[in-house]
């Protein structure tokens, strides 16, 4: 890389500059990769002052104009895709193949976004309907919140920004940015896209960086009225408990899983299930990390996704034919071996990977795990898989329920009744059939139960998150 990436700093659409900076280090080459302005407090409260101003002056700014906006953003983020790619690539070592794909997908979600406003409407309501009413003219409909808060995540640094702040700007709300300190410069990038269309709404869009001091700040100010968060579990719990009275979208991960049925086509299973579990590393919060399989096939199918699993390319993001890059920072890598490790001393066998080479963290299919193992029971966020013999459909969505996650499951079975009851059986936000878990299409609700979160993403759901129903009645 030539130049070092600088991420911007936004007070709505007024850049300011900074002398003290952070700097971003490539996972892969070790190389400094992009710079960020260092925030604190103070910077965290203006920019909600910011976008509180900018929402009481354009809260009323026509609705066209709001979809030119994000038409303008979607058609220059496809034609700036490779730029944008790159910057995925260089600040978290994403194979570049794959952020490819999240760029264009993330123009997707722009694009989405813009249509699924044109159908956002309220409807109207016969208030005559019971004896103790009378007839009015009576409607509900949609506006806007007033100020969101978005803060990100490192693992799908540019779409999952789409994700929410396009929803966001296109309900009408004003829109304060956190992005991960781990991809500041792509969120920079997109929020210029935003601030400099000729169609932007001036002040809409500030972005802030920093950590959890900065984040509290956004959190606990009694400025925004919404609260969109995709991360740690941990951090959710944080925020539900001080952020007051607000609305609050969460997205906490989770401990995907899927059931290989004895009527399952089970190399299409195994060879979909390599892909699901250590696709980013396995860093995806929807990654397959459990996998239980009826006894009568399992052998041949732990067979088969270790010979799989051996096939990946692993190393050198840059390359095109890689599919598998390092984990986001060491702390990641070390805590994945740990685990790894760990298992092994209670009884797990590693039927391949289970270590580090070239300073990744090898793809990693364990056998012999027990329900208690770090690497079944919490989110691994890490390329490890593990295999659970089961004797019956019903010993493995007990075993799939019993976790305090629930994103999405899947299942792999040609028995159509078996699929029926799985649907209802899952305790999960999605479910798939014939598929991994990890599938997600932007278009569609997404979001989990339990400590998975609360709320849903795709842009149709995600611009009711961010906004609110008043009710109308004309006598």
């Amino acid at each position: 890389m030539d130049d070092i990436k600088k991420a911007k700093l936004f007070f709505g659409s007024y850049q300011e500059f900074r002398e003290d900076i952070s700097k971003r280090v490539n996972p892969y080459t070790n190389k400094i990769v992009s710079t960020t302005p260092v925030c604190d407090v103070s910077d965290a409260l203006r920019a909600l002052q910011v976008a509180k101003e900018a929402f009481l002056k354009n809260k009323n700014t026509p609705l066209h104009q709001r979809i030119l906006w994000l038409e303008d953003v979607a058609k220059k983020l496809e034609d700036q895709k490779e730029e944008f790619a790159q910057m995925i690539t260089h600040e978290v070592a994403k194979p570049i193949h794959f952020a490819r794909i999240e760029a264009s997908r993330s123009s997707e979600t722009i694009k989405l976004t813009a249509m699924a406003l044109a159908n956002m409407h309220g409807e109207t309501i016969p208030t005559d309907i019971m004896p103790s009413g009378k007839q009015t003219l009576s409607y509900f409909k949609r506006v806007p919140c007033g100020v969101v808060v978005c803060i990100t995540p490192f693992n799908f640094p540019l779409n999952l920004i789409a994700h929410k702040i396009a929803p966001a700007l296109g309900a009408g709300n004003s829109v304060v940015l956190k992005p991960t300190p781990e991809a500041s410069a792509c969120a920079s990038m997109l929020a210029e896209l935003f601030i400099n269309s000729p169609f932007a709404i001036p002040d809409m869009l500030s972005v802030v960086y920093g950590d959890a001091d900065v984040g509290s700040a956004l959190v606990s100010s009694e400025i925004p009225r919404v609260i969109s968060f995709t991360g740690s579990v941990g951090v959710g719990n944080i925020i539900t408990k001080n952020a007051g009275i607000k609305k609050i979208s969460l997205e906490l991960g989770g401990n995907a899983a899927t059931y290989i049925d004895k009527e399952a086509d089970v190399k299409f299973a195994a060879l979909r299930c390599s892909y699901g579990a250590f696709y980013n590393s396995g860093q995806v919060c929807i990654s397959l990390q459990r996998i239980y399989i009826h006894e009568n096939v399992y052998e041949e199918f732990a067979s088969e996704i270790a010979a799989q699993t051996k096939k990946f390319k692993v190393g050198n993001p840059y390359e095109n034919d890689t599919f598998m890059g390092p984990l986001i920072n060491d702390d990641a890598k070390n805590r994945a071996k740990n685990w790894v490790d760990s298992a092994i001393s209670q009884g797990a066998k590693v039927l391949t990977g289970g270590e580090i080479k070239d300073g990744i963290f090898i793809p990693t299919v364990m056998a012999n795990v027990t329900d208690d193992m770090n690497i079944v029971c919490e989110e691994v966020f890490a390329p490890i898989v593990s295999l659970v013999k089961v004797p019956n459909y019903e010993t493995a969505i007990s075993k799939m329920n019993n976790s305090p996650y629930g994103l999405q499951f899947s299942i792999f079975t040609n028995n159509l009744k078996l699929a029926q009851r799985f649907i209802d059986d899952s305790q999960s936000g999605g479910v798939v059939i014939n598929e991994i878990p990890t599938l997600r299409f932007d278009v569609q609700p997404y979001g989990g139960v339990k400590m998975s979160g609360i709320g849903r993403e795709g842009p149709k759901y995600a611009l009711e998150e961010f906004s609110e129903i008043k009710s109308v009645s004309i006598y």
